[in-house]
């Protein structure tokens, strides 16, 4: 790798480590397709590599939030550890099954969920749109449905090397009424706890471009402070609006993967 590229990986890891903190969803959502195009790197290299960059911008992400007293620590550390048995499952499918009926159906899904919430949290729509309250809970969605939820962000995390918050954030809002701001916080922390059983795994296996991660990874410590900073001056409703392009994005990207 050359210093160019490895400067063009430093400010793609802050853009994506900004926006990531923003919406809690981590930074490989940009920096795995930047390995992808960039380097022509292998799939299975670039999905280690860029949950390495996820856990780097949710470590970062965390002190930030945890100042600002936005984490629900109860909720993140049930979705975490529930996650950790998903997250190596994730890392043993990718290497021994990767269909591409998957990446499609997903594919369909997220843009189909990322045109709802950009509908709901439309600029001109109604502002009771993005209330959260939770009295307005469904009865049987009570908190023993984190367990089975954490599993699949661990399974969706390793698998596609993106890390989960892009769907658990919107789970959280719209099916357990979490606050929106909160919701991104406390995604980030549960993020933190299951990609590190996913890095661990893709160390073991030797799936991590290191020299890549370095240069990534310093521009996604600086996105993630800033990130932090910025969040505090959007509204939920913003929030929302960001993380659906962010879904739009990320189907069509697997449309093509």
């Amino acid at each position: 790798m050359d210093i160019w590229t490895g400067l063009l990986l430093f400010v793609i890891g802050i853009i994506s480590g900004g926006y990531g903190t923003i919406v809690g969803a981590g930074g490989g959502f940009i920096f795995v397709p930047a390995l992808l195009i960039l380097l022509n790197m292998n799939p299975i290299i670039a999905a280690g590599s860029g949950l390495v960059i996820v856990l780097i911008n949710s470590l970062t992400g965390v002190i930030g939030y945890a100042r600002q007293k936005q984490i629900d620590y109860k909720v993140a550390l049930t979705i975490g550890f529930s996650a950790l048995p998903g997250a190596m499952l994730g890392v043993w499918l990718l290497r021994v099954y990767s269909s591409q009926y998957f990446y499609v159906i997903f594919a369909t899904i997220l843009i189909g969920l990322g045109l709802f919430l950009f509908s709901k949290n439309f600029p001109f729509g109604e502002k009771k749109a993005t209330s959260n309250n939770i009295e307005n809970r469904p009865a049987f969605l009570n908190n023993k449905w984190f367990i089975p939820l954490g599993l699949l962000m661990g399974v969706l995390s390793s698998y596609l090397g993106i890390g989960g918050g892009w769907l658990l954030v919107p789970i959280l809002v719209y099916l357990f009424k979490v606050p929106t701001h909160q919701a991104a916080a406390t995604s980030i922390l549960s993020l933190c706890l299951y990609s590190t059983v996913g890095v661990i795994a893709q160390v073991y296996y030797g799936n991590i471009d290191w020299m890549a991660v370095a240069f990534g990874g310093a521009g996604i410590i600086v996105g993630a402070n800033i990130g932090v900073i910025i969040s505090r001056q959007l509204s939920g409703r913003m929030v929302m609006q960001m993380l659906s392009v962010l879904l739009v994005i990320i189907g069509f990207r697997m449309y093509f993967q």
